[in-house]
């Protein structure tokens, strides 16, 4: 049997502090769950070394007994035929006597098994079983980081409380569960056109090998993101952002839009109604007479649907006068004889 680093196992020196150990435990477990790597071998037998460590360095004694032995436990082990056997050091009269040992009556041990997704299980190693005696037989922990009971009292729930585990204190103790850790969600983009974005659509995504038409809710903008409880495959979520593109006509500024609409010489002058394409069809705009160029009007509830909110945006339309083409004699004589009737400042005067 190999002597095990536990301390090298969980990256921590050996003058961590419980808290230093439980820190660096916690961020072992999350990277080497099953249930994030569900066909990775090596993380589960990682996983279940880190656990072994951890079962160790948090408990007062088992910690003691382990950095008094060290490596020199096999001596030991030698010497007296295993735990237990003659002259074993932690019974009476042994140098470390007053150490409890795990398993059988003298209760205070730990003992976790875990299974795999194809049954298999597997306990402690046999050099934990040989430190600590073996640990206490009834209490096992099933379903990969399911359910975890402790034998002469220690709580594990602390162990485990970042990998969802429920505890259970003795035999026939009350169970109490946490909240199971979730799984990273499974990410997606979905790249869309300012019409989508307005009325809605859906698109298809492809989740290990199967196909899921995701919903895409009027108002999306470029960055919103659409959670999917549980569609990720695995018991993930599935999280969708969107991109809206460009569009040739409107801007957007968040729920609402601006566009640019040509308008004649004679509408600017005299006033007209100009029909405008908005998202939701033609409006009429009602251009005053006199309308300079530049200016905008604000056409209201013509914008975008506010996302996950009611109501909608408005649309800003700016005019821009379009002036005739060049003029004949007759055109010409004729515009003379107007702007000479017409009082106009000169714009450029301070």
């Amino acid at each position: 049997m190999e002597f095990q680093d536990y301390y090298k196992t969980l990256g921590v020196p050996r003058t961590a502090t419980p808290a230093e150990i439980k820190k660096a435990y916690r961020k072992l477990a999350r990277e080497n769950h099953p249930d994030t790597r569900p066909s990775d071998a090596k993380a589960e037998q990682r996983f279940k070394a880190i656990n072994e460590a951890n079962a160790v360095l948090t408990d007062a004694e088992k910690r003691k007994r382990y950095d008094a032995l060290g490596k020199d436990w096999d001596k030991y082990a030698a010497a007296t035929g295993g735990a237990g056997g003659p002259g074993d050091p932690f019974g009476p009269g042994g140098p470390f006597a007053g150490f409890a040992r795990g398993g059988g009556e003298g209760g205070g041990g730990v003992r976790y098994e875990f299974r795999t997704s194809g049954g298999e299980s597997a306990g402690f190693s046999d050099f934990f079983r040989m430190m600590f005696g073996g640990g206490a037989e009834g209490a096992t922990q099933r379903g990969r980081a399911g359910t975890a009971a402790a034998a002469g009292g220690q709580s594990i729930e602390d162990l485990l409380a970042s990998m969802g585990a429920s505890s259970m204190g003795g035999s026939g103790g009350s169970a109490s569960r946490a909240a199971p850790a979730r799984p990273r969600a499974v990410e997606a983009e979905a790249d869309l056109s300012l019409e989508e974005a307005f009325h809605g659509t859906s698109r298809i995504v492809e989740i290990e090998g199967k196909r899921l038409e995701v919903t895409i809710p009027r108002g999306v903008d470029t960055g919103s993101r659409i959670k999917l409880s549980g569609k990720g495959g695995g018991g993930r979520d599935l999280v969708v952002a969107t991109r809206v593109r460009p569009h040739p006509t409107f801007t957007r500024r968040g729920a609402d839009l601006e566009r640019e609409v040509p308008i004649t010489l004679r509408e600017a002058l005299l006033g007209a109604e100009v029909p405008v394409a908005t998202l939701k069809g033609r409006v009429l705009l009602n251009v005053p007479a006199g309308t300079q160029a530049g200016r905008t009007f604000r056409l209201t509830g013509q914008g975008m649907p506010r996302f996950n909110a009611t109501g909608s945006g408005d649309l800003y339309v700016r005019v821009r006068v379009v002036l005739p083409g060049p003029l004949d004699e007759d055109a010409r004589a004729a515009a003379t004889r107007f702007l000479d009737l017409v009082d106009q400042p000169d714009p450029q005067a301070t």
